[in-house]
């Protein structure tokens, strides 16, 4: 078996040849009629009419000898099968054909369509053009990539050799227009906020660093989708906005987690959580259809059924049941007792800390679909407060598979109360959490001129992953990768 290089070698050879002969390997542009799934669709008709057409495609395959030679073509669109003839092309065609062309290689063919023997919806070549010489060969089909690193590395031949990764990168973006299409019709209005902030907001995260060198000014990438900027748009007068646009956190990577990612964000004035657990419940539906086609999924070990009315729990009382511990009434040292007795890693020495790492030990064996509400006004510097129990928050978090895959409340929007807590948070970032929400004054001044009751919720993309059962890695298109050279 010839290694890589000597198989490059021998391809410039002919890409050599191709030049020598005044045929430039990469032209601009192609003389394609009709792309192979136009091809497919009408293909009744190009059959009857014998007109020649040009079709174009990446060649998937090359199969037979001598003086007859079948291809495979391949154009993004469908693949579809051409036919080499010596006796149809000429000799000269057809010989120069087999003296550099490869597996791999971009070309276009002319001819016209016939039915073969087997049924076989086949173009008969009378013509063909090199319109881009490959230098490296594609993985073999059977084996593929194999390694996981290298699959991700060079997705775009994981993509072209696996077709049910190019599938699952297809449902995505019907998840999003799926999205995307339910908030307008719900009449929302899609807005762009900033993904250059001064400081972050919407989140308890770790964010990226940067820095402004026009403005002299360090700034870090958003670790939201313009939470505080979209409830200044309801200050402004707006009734429903929503954005999707993509988040970054300077955190760790698993199956569920990535450090950057896409995001929805929905704000909706004179509406609170109640409101927004009856809408996000008919979203998620309506994803499920559409874009899956059922109701009913497995994944991560765990069987839910999104139809049918969703149960709601509660957060105090889920955690007391697993662990005992009453948040409402308990201390620091109470709650770092019992994690260390169940075995949980935690990072961060704050109370809000522990507590957020405890119900997430208790999370895990929830299937779902849940709500989740009740949230200590602790672990929810945004929320706005139970009128009937000021430590509780008017939040709603979704849960399915032992996770949360969606947040949402009535927003605070007393200026006051937000000052307080903000400077709770801060308290957070001075003890060492890393995760602290950033106090945002100007926030709490946009507060004082004043906000109408208003309900936000946001989700993002491992939604996705969990109802399609993959890691959150496998659906993106170019997940982050370390350089080889750094490795």
């Amino acid at each position: 078996m010839s290694s890589i290089d000597e198989i490059r070698d021998a391809r410039i050879k002919k890409l050599e040849i191709l030049k020598g002969l005044g045929l430039y390997p990469y032209p601009a542009e192609a003389k394609r009629e009709l792309s192979l799934k136009e091809a497919i669709a009408d293909f009744k008709n190009l059959e009857k009419s014998k007109n020649a057409k040009w079709i174009a495609g990446r060649i998937m395959s090359i199969r037979g000898q001598g003086a007859i030679i079948f291809i495979t073509l391949n154009d993004g669109t469908a693949l579809f099968q051409g036919l080499l003839k010596k006796d149809v092309l000429g000799d000269k065609k057809f010989d120069f054909w087999n003296e550099v062309v490869d597996i791999g290689d971009f070309v276009e063919i002319e001819g016209t369509f016939f039915t073969t023997k087997r049924g076989e919806k086949t173009l008969e070549a009378t013509d063909w053009v090199m319109l881009s010489k490959s230098l490296r060969p594609l993985p073999e089909k059977w084996h593929g990539l194999v390694d996981v690193e290298e699959r991700f590395r060079k997705r775009y031949l994981d993509i072209l050799m696996n077709p049910e990764i190019k599938e699952l990168l297809e449902k995505k973006t019907k998840f999003w227009e799926t999205v995307r299409n339910f908030m307008k019709d719900n009449g929302f209005l899609e807005v762009e906020t900033p993904s250059l902030e001064v400081t972050t907001g919407g989140a308890e995260a770790t964010p990226f660093k940067t820095y402004n060198e026009d403005f002299k000014l360090p700034l870090y990438l958003r670790i939201s989708i313009g939470e505080l900027w979209q409830k200044r748009l309801m200050a402004a007068g707006f009734a429903k906005t929503f954005e999707i646009g993509r988040a970054y956190r300077n955190e760790g990577s698993d199956a569920n987690h990535l450090q950057e990612f896409t995001n929805m964000e929905f704000y909706w004035a004179y509406a609170n959580y109640k409101n927004g657990m009856e809408l996000v419940e008919r979203l998620y539906k309506k994803i499920a259809q559409d874009v899956f086609g059922t109701m009913q999924f497995e994944t991560r070990g765990f069987k839910f059924d999104l139809g049918g009315k969703w149960e709601t729990i509660d957060y105090c009382e889920t955690v007391k049941k697993e662990t005992g511990i009453d948040i409402l009434n308990t201390t620091y040292d109470e709650v770092k007792k019992a994690l260390d007795k169940l075995e949980v890693v935690y990072d961060g020495n704050t109370m809000e800390r522990l507590v957020d790492t405890l119900w997430k030990y208790c999370r895990r064996k929830i299937a779902g679909p849940v709500f989740l509400i009740g949230h200590p006004k602790l672990v929810s510097p945004l929320s706005k407060s139970m009128s009937e129990n000021s430590e509780l928050t008017e939040r709603f978090q979704i849960i399915i598979a032992g996770s949360e895959v969606g947040n949402g409340y009535s927003e605070l929007n007393d200026p006051i109360a937000q000052e307080e807590r903000f400077a709770a948070q801060q308290e957070l970032i001075k003890a060492g959490d890393k995760e602290a929400m950033m106090p945002d004054y100007e926030f709490v001044e946009m507060l004082e001129y004043g906000m109408p009751p208003t309900c936000g919720f946001g989700f993002g993309e491992m939604l996705f992953a969990f109802l399609a059962d993959k890691p959150i890695r496998e659906t993106q298109m170019f997940p982050l990768m370390k350089p080889k050279s750094l490795e």
